[in-house]
């Protein structure tokens, strides 16, 4: 019967091995801590959090120009109270005036008569202006305070998920530091020079420095060698140095 097909994974534990052995174990917790990397950088939650983040600058942008119209509007209300405030006083004077008994002239009592009706004409004219500007102001007002409850919803949102980012990051972070002390160990007994090597591959070749040869195939490219060099490197000796000459990977036997 035929012995079983290498798949390219590290050795049992517990069983011996050389340093080309444990560089493949080495390359296992290495991948391990890249892929808990990956899954730290790529959060679901990172992605949530930006998109209330862009919520709320397109908010603020927004409620930025409503403002501005309610302070617009507001001023305009402000300065028709003051005119309709002044126009009142003095129709009061001249009322006071006009029925006090103060006056006696006819040409004065008549003069006062006429800016007492003209002045109850142009305040109903200032109070109907600001009634148009307080009917604007109400779609106005109601819209900064719809502003605001999404405001605080979406800050409520972005609080949640920061602490869902920084509870899932600690889990990660405490996997990370296990699968490194693991990989140390692993590493310990491999010549500094052939970490070495495979470091500069490994940074070279998006995170596989050394593989395994499986059949006729280098597991890291996973493109067939020539039969010829297959069968040279079969008849190498068992801790040669040998790399694959597709991708230049470490390769195991």
């Amino acid at each position: 019967m035929p012995p079983a097909e290498d798949d390219g994974a590290p050795a049992a534990p517990g069983a011996p091995t050389g340093p080309l052995e444990r560089l493949l174990v080495v390359q296992h917790h290495d991948t391990v801590i890249d892929q808990l990397r990956h899954r730290r950088t790529t959060l679901p939650e990172r992605a949530e959090l930006a998109q209330v983040q862009r919520r709320l600058s397109d908010l603020d942008v927004r409620s930025k120009e409503v403002r501005g119209q309610r302070d617009e509007l507001g001023g305009r209300q402000e300065a028709l109270e003051q005119q309709i405030e002044s126009a009142r006083t003095r129709k009061t004077t001249l009322e006071k005036r006009l029925y006090g008994g103060q006056v006696a002239a006819a040409r004065e009592l008549q003069a006062m008569s006429d800016e007492v009706k003209h002045l109850g004409r142009h305040i109903t004219e200032l109070e109907d202006r600001e009634l148009e500007l307080m009917e604007a102001l109400e779609p106005v007002d109601g819209e900064l305070q719809e502003a605001d409850v999404a405001r605080d919803a979406l800050e409520a949102e972005g609080t949640r998920l920061r602490a869902a980012i920084a509870t899932a990051e600690a889990a990660l972070d405490g996997e990370i530091a296990q699968e490194s002390t693991t990989r140390s160990d692993a590493a310990v007994g491999i010549p500094d020079e052939l970490l070495a090597r495979y470091d500069k591959l490994r940074a070279k070749l998006g995170g596989t420095g050394a593989a395994r040869l499986v059949g006729g195939s280098c597991s890291g490219c996973h493109l067939a060698l020539p039969s010829m060099e297959v069968d040279r490197i079969r008849k190498a000796p068992p801790e040669a140095l040998i790399t694959c000459d597709q991708c230049g990977r470490i390769l195991v036997r």
